[in-house]
Formats: structure tokens, sequence, C-alpha cells
């Protein structure tokens, strides 16, 4: 319940800025797709797929946990990197003076990061796979184990052997 309620709220508040930045450079912000599929480090992200609508993604864990400074701080960050683009073109310094000035607009401090807690935030952790060969155990990272998989051969740096995969990953 608090999710949902918190995300309808973030919605609600991206669409107030837009209409304020429409309203102060008297143009159509247009539409935006709202997302909350965000996991890592990151808390928000504007993406700007090639001539279609553009994307802000939030972090809905950073958002559970830091609700009160993540709608003062990162949906205004997010918004004013899409109305920052529409209004002032494609060629602006994603922090320059054209998104500190929408910032300013949206009477949000112009941070480039935020100072989250991303401990719980989830990681993207690569399984590991044990190889040998004539002189020790490797491990190999699950890319290099799927390489392997396709045909791909690894030599030992120290004797020079192939490796051979020997145990299943941890």
């Amino acid at each position: 319940m608090l999710e949902t309620a918190l995300r309808q709220e973030v919605e609600a508040l991206t669409y107030r800025l837009l209409a304020t930045a429409g309203d102060h450079y008297h143009k159509d912000p247009g539409q935006v797709i709202i997302q909350f599929n965000l996991t890592g480090k990151a808390a928000g992200m504007a993406l700007f797929p090639h001539r279609s609508t553009p994307v802000i993604r939030y972090n809905t864990l950073l958002l559970i946990e830091n609700q009160e400074d993540f709608l003062r701080r990162t949906v205004p960050h997010e918004v004013a990197h899409v109305v920052a683009r529409r209004f002032f073109g494609q060629k602006i310094k994603p922090h320059g003076a054209e998104w500190r000035e929408v910032m300013q607009l949206f009477g949000a401090e112009a941070s480039r990061c935020h100072n989250y807690d991303i401990s719980r935030a989830s990681r993207r952790r690569l399984k590991r796979f044990n190889y040998r060969c004539d002189c020790r155990t490797h491990r190999l990272s699950s890319i290099r184990h799927k390489r392997v998989l396709q045909g791909q051969q690894y030599l030992c740096i120290d004797c020079k052997q192939p490796l051979v995969a020997s145990v299943d990953p941890e």
C-alpha cells in the first residue's frame, strides 16, 4: 500500500513539475513515460530514446527508504533533465547551465548525486566458476564461463595450459 501511494505521489509531482516548466517557458513539455524499474545505486534516470517519448525511471527501493528527500531532490532532478533537453536542445550538458536553470525554477538543489544509503540496493554479482590448469585453480566469471561453453579457450598465464572446468559455481 505504501509503495503504491508513493509511486502515485512521484507520478503526480512529475506531472506538476512538467506543467510548471511548460507555464514558465510557454511551451508544451510533452509527454513522459514514468517507470519504477530502476535498481542498483542510481535513484533515477532520464532516458531519451531516438524519436520517442522520454522515459524517467525511478528506483522504488531508494524511494521507499528516502521518501522526503527523493520527492524534494530526485524527482525534480530527473524531470529537469527532460525539460532542459526538450526546451534547450539535445546538445546541452546533462548537468549544465540549462539543467541548473530548470532546477532553480523547481526550487530544488542542483546537485548531481544523491547520498542515499545504497547498501540494500541490488547489485549485479557474477557467478564464479572453478577452472583448473596444471599449476592451480582459477575463478572465471559467468561471462567467461559462457564463452568457454561456446568454444572460447583460455590459457593459464603461468603454465600456458588450457583451463578446464572443474566444479559447479559457488
